[in-house]
């Protein structure tokens, strides 16, 4: 399913980030987009956005796109249809509150999307959107060049990236080898003539 994993425009790669905003860690992840000049999509948790909902503001004023993650990290095969709709709908809203822009995509927790959260993904206009490519960044054995070597090897031209901006449901200090991989990442990206941004421009 091309449409669900992200595939788009052959000259585009698609930057997403889960697990945000978090204030230890998504602040130096503006930082080094701003300096190279990128846009990237932020999967927002409602939880973490409740308790620092200036960080979301500030992504959108950085030009980043914001999207939905649900309210809790939580696999939707434990929840039910209700408390699947009613968590996506609870990050949804209080998203479009804090940051004044209406989300189009959702990613489910862990990448597993039922049919429960299918229906309420419809029910509540956003595109459920996995991924091509990951770094398998949130692992405790990760290094800034396991990231890259691992998200390179399976990138190609139309992917979509999933890193993580905050640890919180990783191994503690992950963020930071997430960061550290950056860097070469775009630029390599960049190196094969490829256009970097947020899903919005991917052509989907």
């Amino acid at each position: 399913m091309p449409g669900l994993s992200g595939a788009g425009q052959s000259d585009h790669v698609a930057l997403t980030f889960d697990d945000g905003p978090d204030p230890r860690s998504t602040p130096a992840f503006l930082d080094l987009l701003r300096d190279k000049g990128i846009r990237a999509t932020f999967f927002l948790l409602g939880d973490m956005l409740s308790r620092a909902p200036q960080l979301g503001a500030e992504l959108v004023a950085a030009g980043h796109e914001v999207a939905v993650h649900g309210w809790h990290h939580r696999c939707l095969l434990v929840r039910g249809p209700r408390a699947t709709y009613d968590d996506i709908a609870r990050a949804r809203d209080l998203i479009a509150t804090v940051t004044g822009r209406q989300p189009r995509w959702y990613r489910p927790p862990y990448g597993v999307l039922t049919a429960a959260g299918l229906r309420a993904a419809r029910r509540l206009d956003l595109t459920p959107m996995l991924w091509t490519a990951w770094g398998r960044d949130w692992e405790s054995r990760a290094t800034p060049a396991s990231v890259l070597s691992t998200v390179t090897g399976r990138l190609h031209g139309g992917g979509t990236v999933l890193l993580h901006d905050s640890d919180c449901t990783s191994a503690p200090d992950s963020w930071r080898r997430t960061l550290g991989a950056l860097p070469e990442l775009i630029d390599g990206i960049r190196a094969r003539q490829l256009r970097i941004g947020p899903l919005a421009e991917h052509g989907i």
